[in-house]
């Protein structure tokens, strides 16, 4: 479990840092500079540190509550990702719209929705995927060799 949980983590944090450290401050920073919501010096070890806190619990939710759903991995997935999708959007797109200080709310709110959207997109079915290799096989999934029996 430890290692799947591990893996898991893995799989939401990489895309997610270098999909958010590439979305935010160089992809479309000068959007972002216009909203004017970010600090000059931002403490990228503090937004690692945040999504590292996040990877090690939605991993934990894949694996506990995703992962036996007896569903394939591809619906697995996806339905992980809606559901993180959806999780993710209210902390990091609603709540950061309700409570900072923003030239606009509306154009905030489309480029966060749109980052969640591309991020739950490659994390779900990433996340479904490794813990499918991970997964410890059953005695009633593996194939049963035969024997034969020479008589002597």
């Amino acid at each position: 479990m430890m290692r799947r949980i591990g893996v898991g983590a893995l799989c939401y944090l990489v895309p997610t840092f270098v999909l958010g450290f590439v979305w935010h401050l160089v992809a479309f920073d000068s959007y972002y500079d216009r909203l004017a919501i970010y600090r000059q010096d931002v403490i990228v070890p503090f937004g690692f540190l945040s999504m590292t806190i996040q990877a090690l619990l939605f991993a934990w939710v894949f694996d506990s509550s995703f992962a036996s759903r007896p569903a394939g991995v591809g619906r697995r997935g996806l339905a992980f990702a809606a559901f993180g999708a959806v999780l993710s959007w209210s902390f990091t797109t609603l709540a950061v719209a309700a409570k900072n200080v923003m030239t606009s709310v509306p154009d905030y709110l489309l480029i966060e929705t749109a980052f969640t959207i591309v991020q739950w997109a490659i994390v779900g079915p990433l996340m479904a995927l490794s813990h499918a290799k991970l997964a410890p096989t059953s005695e009633a999934a593996r194939p049963r060799r035969s024997v034969a029996v020479v008589p002597e």
